[in-house]
């Protein structure tokens, strides 16, 4: 997982990589695999020697190669970026020793090497000195600077995914080049140095240095090459025979106790389930105070920002504790899904990230059903169906023409859609056979490399299912289906119609797709079958016209359902019998049919008041997230009045039932869901709930102790939406004061949040500061302008375009001014940000640039739609 916050494809150019994607892939072959550089030469192992200077923040580094020669040639071919070469030379067999001369290409990011006669194939050795910059964004090595007490502190780390290990390293920087990398650095003799493998030397230097040698790797590719070192602490610890370790800055390894227990608990659980054991000797968590938000998996030596690890229970929420349970689960199962068997290249990234994505869910199920993990990834799934129904969508499986295009791959449908079509797919084919064809990939491709064709045919052999047509579909083609729903009782026996159509918010499908639907029909609280809805239609009847029919009853299905009319109001009059994952797939997909046109809003309304004393946290998490979208569709129009009132109408009862403040052996549930519909009662203007958030705000400074951990977003937030000048500077004070990535965090948004203009104007400021984190300082200008400053955000992110994106890694340059208008409902906002980026950054900016004009147009659409449906569905 590279970063938390994903992108999305769009534009002409993803249409274009759509078309090419539907068609049927190959099992994996090296020789046939993507990629820029010639496969004529492989690296064998790198030794690598790195000496970083902080006071400079440049570092000089020397490695050899050992390389095999496959087919005589001349040229010599790697990546590198962002290095100077000092020197080079190629070794071997009756050749002694040959002075080489290299040309770096720094469009192409490669370093070659021409030699005066055709090279033999057999083993070599390639030896090159050279030099590089230690960045303030994380790309390659990176630094950071951050306080211990009242002390600064500097540390440094990397990150290589997909391709930034060529701006630490000269390497073949795709990801079928599997080689072992052996590492030595030398850093401050009060530093502690961690990489993939354990320390085998530890040496004394002059200077006040210490050289770490560590041990080989296991064959990989060059982006889980991992290199943290700073003045840090480790909690140690066992399990199965490999050594844990979570790693902190120094006074944080307090926070370090539950990540640990989280890493026993999923090593164990995956060892087992895959049935090819973690093979390194030891899994260091390395949490670091900034540089990106996320994890990024490195095989042995994974890297956190702190907040996505570290867990205090005294302070953190139960949120915090869950999202550090799926975070690390997801990380950890990289181990396997990435590092042990990797995609052949960019374009099968889903199945490093969809399969992480997957795994993280199951192992949090089965460690802590009572959090319901999978109804959560029922929310999450929504944002994932409304971006894949717009033409700007991608499938699954999308070509990636070059590396430079590898950064685009990191989205929610590689991700989030990856992982949804894995959960349909599993529960068609079943638990045990589709974990059967699990363990058979994982020990048939082990230390190698794989498309997703190897993947169908190890699930279709364990499952005796048509794996590859059924997922071809879903993975080659873009977008989803609406399965409509028909019943007739004819016989005593009743009739049920599916349909299928592709389903869109925007214009309408010029191509009539079609998928293998597995569908499961059933009644409420009795069985469901499945049937395959193979074509436009198909019919299925049950023994009886008994109990209300149910589609998807556990809605495992990528798809929406549309009933017809006396079906849905059966199962909308039964709604607070229904199972969790039925009631909010009920709801979810009845405000789909109403952003596509195709159900009015009142009639949304009329089933959402049915829901008021609804008890599951992710229930009311997906209905306040659709009355958060009439808010945003509602803003400065006279109809958001109306919005707010029905909003604390609704939530306002339930509220009253939880009370203020916790309970003793009350679910950790109703902890989150306090806070959700509290925050939802004061940004909705409740006077009680601005009272309380002021009142508790006011005591939060004197002893923040005195206010829960499961209030503090409530607090903190509401304070800084509604914050006068002195609130702001407390709140100011306090991010610039603490350690604490969790609390550095929150603070910020409620920077974000203000709602006074000239406040915003600050936090704008506060995103040129050098006193907080790049990952802060890069979200500044898109919070301020989702809290309701888009044009001022905006003016702001033009004046100061080049300090801004000076220090944004190429991901967070794609997404930075798109991210700005990312919330309008204006056309002219698209049309104006489409033309900045088109004018100031490259095509893969401009490709998300579309995805967010798309989707913009698609809001004003949708608010010159709902406007009066609004004003009769809440008068």
């Amino acid at each position: 997982m590279r970063h938390l916050q994903l992108k999305q494809l769009a534009g002409a150019a993803v249409l274009a990589a759509a078309a090419l994607g539907a068609h049927a892939e190959a099992p994996y072959k090296f020789a046939a695999t993507p990629g820029k550089l010639p496969k004529d030469v492989v690296p064998v192992q790198y030794a690598a020697h790195l000496v970083p200077n902080l006071a400079d923040n440049t570092f000089l580094g020397s490695q050899t190669v050992e390389i095999d020669v496959l087919s005589a040639t001349s040229k010599i071919m790697l990546n590198a970026v962002n290095l100077e070469i000092d020197s080079a030379s190629l070794s071997g067999r009756d050749i002694g020793e040959i002075k080489l001369t290299p040309k770096l290409d720094k469009v192409q990011e490669t370093l070659s090497f021409d030699l005066a006669r055709p090279l033999a194939p057999g083993r070599y050795r390639l030896a090159l000195k050279f030099h590089g910059l230690i960045n303030r964004e994380a790309r390659g090595m990176f630094h950071m600077d951050y306080k211990v007490g009242g002390a600064d502190k500097k540390m440094i780390a990397t990150t290589m995914e997909p391709t930034d290990a060529r701006r630490l390293l000269p390497t073949w920087d795709e990801p079928s080049f599997r080689a072992t990398f052996k590492l030595t650095v030398d850093v401050p003799a009060s530093f502690k140095a961690y990489s993939n493998t354990p320390v085998e030397k530890l040496e004394k230097l002059d200077g006040g240095l210490q050289r770490y040698s560590f041990g080989v790797t296991p064959k990989m590719p060059s982006y889980l090459v991992v290199l943290v070192a700073g003045e840090l602490e480790r909690l140690g610890g066992k399990q199965d025979g490999v050594d844990l370790g979570i790693v902190t800055t120094a006074g944080k390894l307090g926070s370090a106790a539950y990540p640990m227990a989280v890493t026993r608990d999923v090593l164990r659980y995956y060892n087992n389930y895959f049935g090819v054991p973690y093979p390194l000797a030891k899994l260091d968590q390395i949490a670091i105070p900034g540089g990106f938000n996320g994890a990024m998996e490195n095989w042995g030596g994974i890297v956190y920002n702190d907040a996505a690890l570290l867990f205090d229970p005294k302070t953190s929420t139960e949120s915090t504790r869950q999202l550090t349970f799926k975070v690390n689960a997801h990380e950890v199962a990289h181990q396997w899904f990435g590092n042990l068997v990797t995609m052949a290249w960019w374009d099968n990234l889903w199945l490093n990230e969809g399969f992480a994505s997957w795994m993280a869910s199951k192992a949090t199920e089965h460690f802590h059903p009572e959090w319901r993990p999978f109804l959560d990834d029922q929310v999450d799934r929504e944002s994932v169906l409304n971006l894949d129904a717009r033409k700007t969508t991608h499938p699954i499986q999308t070509p990636i023409l070059n590396e430079a295009q590898a950064a685009n791959a990191f989205d929610a449908i590689t991700y989030g859609k990856g992982q949804a079509f894995l959960r349909m797919l599993e529960a068609y084919l079943g638990e045990e056979q589709f974990r059967k064809g699990i363990r058979a990939y994982m020990a048939k491709h082990q230390y190698s490399n794989t498309t997703s064709a190897d993947l169908w045919m190890a699930l279709e052999k364990a499952s005796g299912k048509p794996v590859e047509k059924l997922a071809s579909d879903w993975t080659t083609q873009p977008g989803f289906p609406l399965v409509k729903v028909e019943q007739a009782c004819e016989g005593g026996k009743r009739k049920v119609t599916l349909s299928q159509e592709q389903f869109r918010l925007d214009e309408p499908a010029t191509q009539k797709r079609l998928w293998n639907v597995p569908v499961q029909v059933g009644t409420v609280n009795g069985k469901a079958y499945y049937t395959l809805l193979s074509g436009p239609s198909t019919t299925v009847m049950q023994g009886s016209c008994d109990g209300t029919l149910v589609i998807d009853p556990a809605s495992v299905g990528f798809f929406r359902v549309q009933y017809d009319q006396a079906s849905f109001d059966a199962l909308a009059g039964q709604a607070g019998k229904l199972a969790d994952t039925t009631r909010l797939k009920l709801q979810s997909d009845a405000w789909g049919m109403v952003m596509a046109g195709r159900m009015q809003l009142d009639s949304y309304v009329k089933l959402i008041s049915r829901y008021g004393d609804e008890p599951r946290f992710a229930v009311w998490s997906g209905i306040l997230d659709n009355l958060g979208t009439l808010e945003r569709l509602t803003a400065g129009e006279p109809e958001q009045a109306q919005v707010y009132r029905f909003i604390i109408e609704l939530v306002r009862p339930k509220f009253a039932r939880l009370g203020w403040d916790e309970k003793a052996g009350e679910p950790a549930e109703d902890h989150q869901l306090r806070s959700r519909l509290a925050g939802m009662l004061e940004r909705a203007g409740d006077p009680a709930a601005i009272a309380q958030a002021r009142s508790r705000f006011a005591r939060y400074l004197a002893d923040p102790a005195s206010v829960s951990p499961s209030m503090i977003d409530f607090v903190v937030r509401g304070a800084g939406r509604s914050a006068d000048q002195a609130t702001y500077d407390a709140l100011t004070a306090r991010v610039l004061q603490t350690q604490s990535t969790e609390e550095r965090n929150r603070l910020s948004g409620a920077l974000a949040s203000a709602r006074d203009p000239a406040l915003s104007e600050r936090t704008l400021q506060l995103s040129l500061s050098r006193q907080l984190p790049l990952q802060v300082t890069t979200m500044m200008a898109p919070m301020v302008a989702g809290n309701g400053h888009i044009d001022q955000a905006w003016a702001f992110g033009v004046a100061n375009r080049e300090a801004l994106a000076k220090d944004m890694d190429a991901m967070s340059q794609n997404r930075a001014f798109s991210g700005i208008v990312a919330s309008s409902t204006k056309e002219a906002d698209a049309d104006r940000m489409e033309s900045f980026v088109k004018q100031h950054f490259g095509p893969d900016a401009l490709v998300e640039a579309q995805r967010v004009g798309n989707g913009i147009r698609i809001r004003a659409a949708l608010k010159a739609r709902l406007l009066p449906q609004v004003r009769a569905a809440l008068k």
